[in-house]
């Protein structure tokens, strides 16, 4: 088997821009109400990383593995690693995607590597996805995905040196995640994950301390700290890496630094220990 010969494979879903998950989003994120307005109206446009609400992953549950994700095969490469993080992604955003559009996603395998790190095999995945709206041939939204795949966890594994953050940030909010939070970022976007919220599993099974805070979330924590800073920004581009796992035993904080010039904003997650978990640039049009 070559996964190699994954490269190039597609796939397209179609899917509609619905008011609830918008709205549930905007409850989970601790947004307020508007009064007499549960739902979002049509044309409302949807934030940033917001689509990731839509275009889940259908799979039956007899086609799900012990992890809780769909067994390896079909369009995803058969990676034969066990575990499975979202290592990072980088978007640009061409047109707003509104409440109530038609919207299509093709994905593709953009590429397959297999690396050597200090744990062992690890088999990085990319797949692009571009979002259409409408029956628009121009694309709307580009998302490169990249998924690192590593092995079992064993007792003598070198635990990579943590990365300092910046002191100083004209942006702080601190998060206390637990259970609920997790559950609820898990349910909207159907991830059946087990690590986000099998305690015993993520424990005993992946060696992990905690339930692991899902990286997307902590992405759109990030992206959501600036739209509540600059509510009218406008944002063409966005990258994240995920850098340290962050689980729910204890608070977290995301945080935000506006360039001199205000043509970006550097975006970071910090743990209770004050190293680096993520590390994200936004560049603003």
């Amino acid at each position: 088997m070559n996964l190699q010969d994954w490269i190039g494979r597609s796939e397209t879903v179609d899917d509609i821009a619905t008011a609830t998950p918008y709205a549930a989003l905007a409850a989970t994120l601790d947004w307020p109400k508007t009064p007499g307005k549960d739902r979002p109206p049509p044309g409302t446009p949807l934030p940033r990383l917001w689509h990731w609400l839509y275009f889940l992953p259908i799979n039956r549950q007899s086609d799900i593995g012990p992890d809780g994700h769909a067994r390896r095969g079909g369009f995803m490469p058969p990676v034969p690693l066990p575990r499975r993080m979202w290592a990072g992604s980088d978007f640009a955003f061409h047109t707003p995607l509104l409440i109530g559009d038609s919207l299509q996603r093709t994905s593709t395998i953009a590429d397959v590597k297999e690396k050597s790190g200090r744990t062992g095999s690890l088999i990085f995945v990319k797949v692009r996805h571009e979002i259409r709206r409408n029956g628009a041939a121009e694309v709307a939204l580009t998302e490169h995905h990249n998924i690192v795949y590593r092995a079992a966890p064993q007792p003598d594994d070198v635990t990579p040196a943590p990365q300092a953050t910046a002191e100083e940030s004209t942006w702080e909010r601190r998060i206390t995640p637990d259970d609920v939070l997790l559950f609820r970022y898990s349910a909207l976007t159907f991830n059946g994950h087990r690590i986000h919220y099998d305690r015993k599993y993520v424990t005993e099974v992946e060696g992990y301390p905690g339930l692991v805070v899902h990286g997307p979330l902590i992405a759109t924590l990030l992206m959501d700290l600036l739209r509540r800073q600059l509510p009218d920004a406008t944002v063409a581009r966005f990258e994240f890496k995920a850098l340290r796992p962050t689980f729910d035993i204890h608070p977290f904080s995301v945080h935000g630094q506006p360039s001199a010039d205000g043509k970006t904003v550097h975006l970071w997650g910090r743990d209770h220990e004050g190293w680096l978990t993520m590390d994200a640039t936004a560049t603003l049009a």
